[in-house]
């Protein structure tokens, strides 16, 4: 008998509430006697969607001995995967993808037909961009559910079930929505699940090879058992898999992204209150989180989060809250807060350079919202570098892995082929994520480029003695600025 979760061991027993899709035996763990004993078997997956989750996923399940399709509607987006390009830089994927392909693990297509026809799983994997309310638009989640149904139905109701997972973030209830959608179009039999992702741009694979939990909503018996067998490679060091009904797993995934968002809003916050007391948030910060209570994730002061999912998911908490009537007042706030950082940050800018930047040149270093992708959407970087061409000023900048997305999407800034290449002529530097790049430059050819020895820092990456010591004027986030000397001396702290 293998236990999960907490140890606890009962027998499964399958109660379902059709109309709710609550599971009320689901409180502990199960006993699969037979399932478990040995390696789970291979399966066919197709993911629908070749975008970040999509991808991720499927290389990840491939590597494992997985069969995986990866379906997209993008020709283009195929085209460049069929020929070994990964359309998105993640650490690690490119490779995984090429070797999984050449063993015939990976497969990638256009044709919805034979992407569904064999799968035994199917996982929703499209965007949820939010609407102009903030709300999640879910109208390529409910297409592909409407493709699904008219694929299995031409399969016939004898055909073994096909397990349907949603694994986008959506709203919850969105689940229930893409089975009743299917069940109103086609008699096939089929299993419906809800399966959030926890990946970080930057360490994806490592967050999926190494969960630090799996979270399955399930209403089923057949979905549990194919889903727990689908993860068990992935889990044997003890990390934890959570059975649970359809909707509360649709809130884990909104409830998680939300508390890290108000977390990085609260520091952020602290971090203003800091400087207009004259108190140094990195002290404050070390002191607060050695209360074990609190911890250290998530709380460093910068420039607010950006992506594709904290801004989404608060959103979509939000947007939750008003149609229940039950506004959710401290969310609203971390939305406010992350959104305010990035002017609070700017007027600091422009303390030091003034309002008008017509005929001054500012340099940035990093591009993407997170250093290790070249994601740039809700990019805090790209909020600035608007405001300093709004104001007037010539933007150069330069990012390891952001700019080829920087050109097509934000051509109004020059694109450097190297940090340094991006300094000659600049008024001003400003450090906009912290890529590792950028933590230990040579100050003296900084010096030497600049036209004035002016560094806004808006991830805190260097030290305020050091910036003293070389006669910089230093402007960070949550501290007493450095001023330099106009001699290049020794500033004053």
């Amino acid at each position: 008998m293998r236990a999960l979760n907490d140890g606890i061991s009962l027998q499964y027993l399958w109660n379902a509430d059709e109309k709710t899709g609550t599971v009320p035996f689901l409180n502990a763990a199960f006993e699969f006697s037979d399932q478990h004993g040995g390696d789970p078997g291979l399966m066919k997956l197709t993911m629908v969607g070749s975008g970040y989750v999509g991808l991720v996923t499927g290389a990840c399940f491939a590597e494992t001995g997985n069969e995986v399709t990866c379906l997209d509607v993008d020709e283009r987006k195929i085209a460049m995967l069929k020929r070994g390009e990964s359309p998105i830089y993640e650490p690690g994927l490119s490779e995984m993808i090429h070797r999984n392909a050449a063993a015939g693990r990976l497969e990638f297509t256009t044709d919805k037909a034979a992407a569904y026809k064999d799968a035994d799983v199917i996982f929703i994997c499209v965007g949820t961009p939010s609407d102009t309310d903030g709300s999640a638009d879910l109208q390529y989640v409910l297409r592909v559910a409407g493709d699904i149904a008219e694929v299995i139905d031409t399969l016939g109701e004898h055909q073994n079930p096909k397990t349907v997972v949603v694994k986008s973030t959506v709203p919850v209830g969105t689940s229930h929505k893409v089975r009743d959608l299917i069940k109103s179009r086609t008699n096939a039999p089929f299993h419906i699940a809800d399966n959030p992702e926890f990946l970080k741009e930057g360490d994806a694979i490592g967050d999926f090879m190494k969960p630090d939990r799996v979270v399955c909503g399930v209403e089923s018996e057949g979905a549990t058992k194919t889903l727990n067998e689908l993860y068990e490679p992935f889990l044997r060091q003890g990390n934890p898999i959570f059975m649970m009904d359809v909707r509360s797993a649709e809130m884990v995934k909104y409830a998680s992204n939300a508390m890290l968002a108000c977390k990085i809003s609260f520091v952020n916050e602290i971090s203003r209150l800091c400087e207009a007391y004259g108190a140094d948030v990195k002290n404050v910060r070390e002191g607060m989180c050695a209360d074990k209570r609190i911890g250290n994730q998530f709380l460093y002061p910068g420039l607010g989060y950006g992506g594709s999912c904290f801004p989404k998911d608060t959103l979509a908490v939000c947007s939750m809250g008003r149609e229940v009537n039950l506004p959710c007042k401290l969310n609203e706030a971390v939305h406010v807060v992350n959104q305010e950082q990035r002017g609070w940050f700017w007027k600091k800018i422009t303390d030091v350079l003034g309002e008008d930047l017509n005929g001054k040149t500012l340099a940035f270093w990093g591009v993407s919202f997170k250093p290790k992708t070249d994601d740039i959407r809700e990019s805090p970087a790209i909020a600035l570098m608007q405001m300093a061409i709004d104001a007037g000023a010539r933007v150069k900048a330069f990012c390891p892995e952001g700019l080829e997305n920087m050109r097509v999407e934000f051509p109004q800034a020059e694109a450097a082929e190297g940090m340094y290449e991006c300094l000659p002529g600049a008024d001003a530097l400003v450090v906009a994520t912290e890529w590792n790049e950028f933590r230990s430059p040579d100050f003296g050819k900084i010096a030497a480029m600049l036209n004035s020895k002016t560094i806004f820092d808006g991830r805190n990456v260097y030290r305020r003695s050091h910036m003293a010591e070389l006669g910089f004027t230093y402007v960070s986030v949550g501290r007493p600025a450095v001023i330099g000397a106009a001699d290049g001396s020794p500033a004053t702290t």
